[in-house]
């Protein structure tokens, strides 16, 4: 049997099958996505496929109950690990009137929920993380125990916002954890020729917080970084910038040809790297999952992405003349 490195960091087998079966329902649900987008079905799909390692790890860390989640678009797995349904994010994808995010207003990705600690992304990157830090303000306002956790990728990691943000918590000591996505492209960009530094995490010591790069393909890596990140900001010592390494497995966007701008091989490449297989693999290396298991897992999501598919298909759209409602103050 390969060495136990979940019960290492205090996770019980049920835990990890848990966040294996979270990495699963996301891929599944995104898979789907792309289908009925190319069926002409929903307009439009921005992929999680290759990042729900470093998704899935980090928001188990967190505490459901009293953390704060500020999400970027590609966070299927964050939110599905703080109590956002495959029902949901199917009626979001079809924009439908009983989507939680927006109540069909807004493309997919744009998640936000406020019985679950979801808050509300906006279309321009990065708008999130001084949220993030203004969330966490708040809960030191009103001495609650609190951290706030945002993500965004590298590419946005340029954007003034994540700047700002980062400074004012680092001044502050504010219990903020900031997770760079490293899916090495920002759209057509590559890392390369987006940031001059070799590692995102280098610019936390200008903010006065430690910085950490991890495998993003690696859920267990992830989730003792950002647990350690957690307790650090709870103890009130300051923020934590994470960046998680990755891969996009699918082009940026259900509008994007990434043909244009990385050969297949390269992500032909990354595929062999894919981290529920990899998990999966760990976890039948140490006896957690069964090949029978496996098997019925993935029957109950499938069963579960199919009824969610059809109850989102089927479901009315919002009334026209609701169509100012949650825009503008009633």
């Amino acid at each position: 049997m390969a060495e136990n490195r979940h019960q290492a960091l205090g996770l019980k087998d049920q835990d990890v099958l848990d966040m294996y079966k979270t990495m699963l329902m996301a891929r599944k649900i995104d898979e789907r996505m792309w289908l009925l987008n190319r069926s002409g079905k929903i307009p439009f799909v921005i992929s999680c496929q290759g990042q729900e390692a470093a998704q899935v790890g980090a928001a188990f860390a967190l505490n459901k109950d009293i953390d704060f989640v500020l999400p970027y678009y590609r966070d299927m797995g964050v939110v599905l690990t703080f109590g956002m349904t495959a029902r949901e994010l199917m009626l979001s994808g079809f924009a439908k009137a009983e989507d939680p995010n927006s109540g069909g207003r807004q493309m997919p990705g744009h998640f936000g929920q406020k019985k679950n600690r979801i808050v509300t992304g906006s279309s321009p990157v990065t708008t999130q993380v001084p949220h993030a830090v203004g969330v966490a303000l708040a809960g030191r306002l009103k001495n609650e125990d609190l951290v706030t956790f945002v993500t965004f990728g590298e590419g946005s990691s340029n954007q003034g916002d994540f700047h700002e943000g980062a400074n004012f918590a680092g001044v502050h000591k504010l219990p903020v954890i900031f997770m760079c996505e490293n899916n090495k492209y920002a759209i057509s960009v590559p890392y390369e020729k987006q940031v001059a530094c070799e590692k995102v995490s280098d610019r936390a010591i200008g903010y006065g917080m430690p910085g950490y790069t991890v495998d993003g393909n690696d859920p267990l890596e992830v989730y003792k970084v950002v647990k350690e990140a957690a307790e650090r900001g709870r103890r009130g010592e300051g923020p934590t910038l994470i960046e998680a390494i990755s891969y996009r497995l699918t082009p940026h966007s259900s509008d994007d040809d990434d043909r244009s701008y990385r050969e297949a091989e390269e992500v032909a490449e990354a595929k062999k790297n894919d981290p529920i297989a990899i998990f999966a693999a760990y976890l039948r290396d140490t006896g957690v999952l069964s090949e029978e298991l496996d098997k019925s897992i993935l029957e109950e999501i499938m069963n579960e992405v199919n009824e969610a598919t059809e109850y989102a298909e089927n479901a009315p759209y919002a009334e026209a003349e609701t169509a100012l409602k949650y825009v503008y103050a009633e």
